[in-house]
């Protein structure tokens, strides 16, 4: 099966983020996006808390959002309310296998990545729960729409190697 990963800049913050970043072209077109994401068998697509709103209802029936929380983020100056959890749009590729494996929750607890070489770098246990919530098995083909920093790539490999080595 094929497998989408989209982890684009979120609405409104391509000009603040990356426009120095060599791959910026100016904001996402996130309607155009999700439609892109039918051609898969399963996808996974982060956005922010604030942008939920707008990307959820481009979303195909079906979907499930599930929650990345952050113990330890950025505390911005003059933010009352801290951005402390990040929604990830899923769409199953298939249902998650529970034998042999820990039944997963909707959410992780997992700090924000530092010094990763681009804003939004998402840590490898994020992508790896992602993973299993998409239904991904290890010989699925993988396609990271957004490569940036390459960290859900080296994640996916290293996924790959875990189930692998295990025989899960």
């Amino acid at each position: 099966m094929r497998i989408a990963y989209a982890d684009p800049p979120y609405p409104g913050m391509s000009a603040k983020h990356y426009s120095g970043h060599a791959d910026y072209a100016g904001e996402v077109d996130h309607c155009a996006l999700v439609a892109s994401l039918a051609e898969y068998d399963g996808w996974i697509l982060h956005t922010s808390s604030v942008a939920l709103r707008y990307v959820l209802p481009m979303c195909p029936e079906g979907v499930r959002v599930m929650a990345w929380v952050k113990p330890f983020c950025a505390f911005k100056r003059n933010v009352s309310v801290a951005y402390a959890w990040e929604p990830c749009i899923v769409r199953a590729a298939r249902k998650p296998e529970v034998t042999g494996r820990v039944v997963m929750r909707d959410w992780i607890a997992e700090p924000m990545t530092m010094k990763r070489g681009l804003t939004g770098a998402k840590p490898q246990a994020v992508c790896c729960w992602l993973f299993e919530v998409v239904g991904a098995h290890p010989d699925d083909e993988l396609v990271d729409l957004y490569p940036g920093t390459g960290a859900v790539t080296d994640a996916w490999k290293s996924w790959r190697n875990q189930l692998v080595l295990t025989g899960a």
